[in-house]
């Protein structure tokens, strides 16, 4: 057996979002609901911290994803939720942090994430590594993002 350097020890930690992506069930939908207590204590520190914080797990993400992927040798092995993690956040920047948002958001986000709509397959396929990974579910998260803003329109 191999020993795992510290490096991609890390990566792998962070790219399965603490474990989540292990999950023997929905591992995406376990990887959004880990970005909830992000959001949440985020949320009050206002949009601009939770968007940096978020291009820190964009950044973190892409590498970490890249080397997962590239060990396991799968395109986008469904161990990699740090990729639902920021799309989530992404999803939710400008919100407050009450229960209707937060639940809006989760299910809008993974309703994008699962749908795909153009260009988030294409953006899966066509971009390589962990480019790939993070752009699809940060483009689902623009969706979710602005179908929010009409939730909060329409109906909040």
């Amino acid at each position: 057996m191999r020993k795992e350097s510290i490096p991609n020890k890390t990566l792998r930690i962070l790219g399965t979002g603490f474990g989540t992506g292990y999950s023997p069930l929905f591992p995406g939908t376990a990887g959004t609901l880990l970005g909830i207590p992000f959001f949440l204590v985020l949320a009050p520190l206002g949009t601009l911290s939770l968007l940096l914080f978020t291009g820190l797990v964009v950044l973190i993400g892409f590498f970490a994803s890249g080397s997962l992927e590239e060990e396991l040798n799968t395109k986008d092995p469904g161990i990699i939720v740090i990729d639902e993690v920021a799309g989530y956040l992404l999803t939710m920047a400008g919100s407050p942090a009450d229960a209707r948002h937060v639940i809006a958001g989760f299910f809008l986000f993974r309703f994008f994430d699962i749908l795909k709509p153009f260009p988030v397959r294409k953006a899966e396929e066509v971009l390589p590594g962990g480019a790939g990974i993070m752009t699809d579910d940060l483009l689902a998260g623009g969706y979710a993002w602005l179908c929010l803003r009409i939730v909060e329109i329409l109906v909040f």
